[in-house]
């Protein structure tokens, strides 16, 4: 497949690379030549200087042929732009925009386009990771706004059911039950056993509050 990445920081950097080792066509736009010295080494996609607004530019790195784009440079503004441009006028499959500023990720969505807020994400796994330590991320829809946890029935929740243990949660959903090494879709009537791995969908709040149903403890 044929990408553009239009910023060559850190994570255009990284993701050019990702790309390319995984045998893509990859040509990485940006307007300062030495940007692309992040570069990995072995990277054999091509680099292209210039303005990712600028038609010119665009058309030489193949736009009219790309099956997708991702804007990744550290301007909000330039990468809802860009974007816009390359999925309204190019009709680009599949066009991605960094929201760097999680106060200007508005611009970004005003365009309709889809936007991956690291910093946002960040802040948020961060947090998950002081305040709830034992619970397993295994999946991140959007920018974290929904995760598919993975939690460790503990022996105080022996012999008491699903149903039990997420009446009348918010946020929190049942996805899987695996005991012995198979999985199912849980009912809510299914009998817990300790070391049960149950894989919940849930909001941040949502498996604060299961986390504390599981201890015993209020959530604060």
């Amino acid at each position: 497949m044929n990408f553009i990445i239009v910023g060559c920081g850190r994570v255009g950097a990284e993701l050019s690379y990702h790309l390319f080792k995984s045998g893509h066509q990859v040509v990485v736009v940006d307007v300062n030549r030495q940007a692309f010295n992040r570069l990995h080494p072995d990277f054999r996609g091509r680099t292209l200087e210039g303005e990712g607004l600028a038609e010119n530019v665009l058309e030489r790195a193949g736009v009219r042929e790309a099956d997708g784009l991702a804007a990744v440079t550290n301007s909000d503004s330039l990468n809802a732009v860009v974007s816009h441009a390359a999925r309204e006028f190019y009709n680009v499959p599949v066009v991605i925009a960094r929201n760097y500023d999680p106060n200007l990720r508005g611009v970004i969505e005003a365009f309709g386009l889809q936007a991956v807020g690291s910093t946002i994400w960040g802040a948020q796994r961060v947090e998950e990771l002081l305040v709830n330590p034992k619970e397993k991320v295994v999946y991140s829809a959007g920018n974290g706004e929904v995760e598919i946890y993975e939690i460790r029935v503990p022996d105080a929740w022996n012999d008491r059911t699903l149903g039990e243990l997420m009446d009348a949660l918010k946020g929190c959903r049942p996805v899987a039950l695996t005991r012995a090494g198979r999985s199912s879709l849980p009912e809510a009537d299914v009998k817990l056993q300790t070391d049960d791995l149950l894989n919940v969908s849930s909001t941040f709040e949502g498996i604060g509050a299961l986390t504390a149903r599981l201890s015993g403890k209020r959530k604060a």
